[in-house]
């Protein structure tokens, strides 16, 4: 088979229908999470789930559409206004293993979104503050100390 004839992971686990059944089945877990379900903004968790499943068929070579609507990813970015800390991301976690493996994917590919998916988690981390701690949703930042000093304050 030549490079250009080499179908994708997005190909090979089954395409849209795959991660549409990953998403649902994550998502179903974070609608019961105390400390997951209220990181999202929205009453339904649909748009999250679309736009979750958008950024995994991408990033598994499938459609663009992700980047053509809400443009990079930058999934650190897009994470930070919210409490992620280890607790978060091993609730995270817990909730996508059991999606994965409802899929009943051959082992080398489950083994391959299932390390993709941890490394993300462990890189979404931006406080280890306990839950319940710190910044409340929508806020972070706000009480949070500079990343650079403030230059324009004259020093004494």
């Amino acid at each position: 088979m030549s490079d250009d004839a080499r179908l994708s992971f997005y190909d090979e686990v089954g395409g849209h229908e795959t991660f549409v059944r990953l998403v649902d089945a994550f998502y179903r877990g974070v609608a019961d999470d105390e400390v997951l379900r209220p990181m999202y903004p929205e009453e339904d968790l649909g748009p999250a789930a679309e736009r979750l499943t958008l950024f995994l068929e991408q990033y598994w070579g499938g459609p663009s559409t992700y980047s053509e609507r809400r443009g990079h990813p930058r999934l650190r970015m897009r994470h930070l206004p919210f409490h992620v800390n280890p607790d978060a991301r091993d609730r995270w976690l817990a909730h996508m293993r059991t999606a994965v493996e409802e899929l009943a994917l051959p082992p080398l590919h489950e083994e391959t979104l299932w390390d993709y998916l941890q490394r993300a988690a462990f890189a979404m981390v931006n406080t280890f503050e306990p839950t319940g701690i710190g910044p409340a949703q929508g806020a972070r930042g706000a009480g949070t100390l500079p990343l650079h000093p403030d230059t324009t304050k004259e020093s004494s």
